[in-house]
């Protein structure tokens, strides 16, 4: 996900870096990872951009022109998919030349068995994670330049998602007026659904999944009610005291008291659309890493011109 920019950037990064601060203290002093370092932010990103690369190299090597063109999709889809690979190769490429000997190396990973269809639903939520993680992530980063570069990857994620989810699949190019941030926990959580191991050797990054989360039924839309199933880090969980459902959809996060014992159930606000992370927390006002119990879950709620809830018609 870190693109093109860093063509330009990785010559006088490689200078810096030697320089970047080792400490990231958060401005309010109550930051989830108050010790996370500019390379950190860096492998986690590269951590990302494998899975990706992995994704889009198999996918498609898997389904070729005729395969997508026999699922119902135009001649020009699987041409921009190649476009998107050649986007992660080099992202990939680049975080690995900044980092050194630093640079994580590609994970294991199980995208499961699918079909055209899949792989482009699949490909829809990797894309909204990927901006939501360089929404979030960007609060960790000290380097300017990094910050800038970070921006400018975030709008390409964000068109690539804008573009399989309106041009390809038929639904809504954007969700609200702003992007999701999700914090590098939250991220994990997701990407770490699909991965089956990682090199020992490996450097280590400051991030560690949270307990999964899921909601039933997974197809359920805003107004209508869900259980949620979920443990924490100490186990079951059997009282709903003190934990919120917390709705991350652009910067203001919607929180609804959880109900029930064992098996908890909420209802969707009914005004939310698009694309939307449902976390588990045990705050009502925040919805970092450091309140998070359990989750993200991920929803797409497409909607229509007319701003109205409608399926995906792929």
């Amino acid at each position: 996900m870190f693109g093109k920019t860093l063509l330009l950037l990785t010559a006088c990064l490689a200078v810096q870096a030697a320089s970047i601060p080792a400490k990231r203290q958060n401005n309010n002093g109550t930051a989830a990872h108050p010790n996370v370092t500019d390379p950190d932010v860096l492998n986690f990103a590269l951590t990302l951009e494998h899975l990706e690369n992995a994704f889009y190299t198999g996918g498609l090597q898997n389904f070729s022109q005729a395969a997508f063109l026999k699922a119902g999709y135009a001649a020009s889809v699987r041409g921009y998919y190649q476009q998107i690979a050649s986007h992660e190769q080099t992202h990939v490429a680049n975080l690995t030349s900044l980092l050194g000997t630093q640079a994580v190396q590609p994970c294991t990973y199980n995208f499961g068995n699918g079909n055209v269809s899949t792989f482009v639903a699949t490909s829809d939520m990797l894309e909204v994670v990927g901006a939501s993680a360089y929404s979030g992530s960007a609060r960790y980063l000290q380097n300017k330049d990094l910050l800038t570069a970070a921006a400018a990857i975030l709008a390409t994620e964000a068109r690539q998602s804008s573009w399989i989810n309106s041009a390809v699949r038929g639904g809504n190019p954007w969700s609200t007026a702003y992007e999701t941030p999700l914090d590098l926990n939250q991220v994990f959580t997701l990407a770490s659904s699909v991965i089956v191991s990682c090199p020992s050797n490996n450097t280590a990054i400051p991030v560690t999944p949270n307990p999964p989360l899921t909601a039933t039924p997974a197809t359920a839309n805003p107004g209508q009610n869900i259980t949620l199933t979920f443990n924490t880090t100490s186990g079951p969980v059997t009282n709903a005291t003190g934990l919120y459902a917390a709705f991350l959809s652009g910067v203001t996060p919607t929180f609804l008291p959880l109900s029930g014992n064992g098996t908890f159930s909420v209802t969707i606000p009914s005004f939310l659309r698009g694309f939307v992370f449902l976390a588990i927390t045990n705050s009502s006002s925040a919805a970092d890493d450091s309140v998070t119990v359990a989750g993200p879950a991920f929803f797409n709620f497409a909607f229509n011109s007319n701003n109205t809830i409608t399926p995906l018609p792929r």
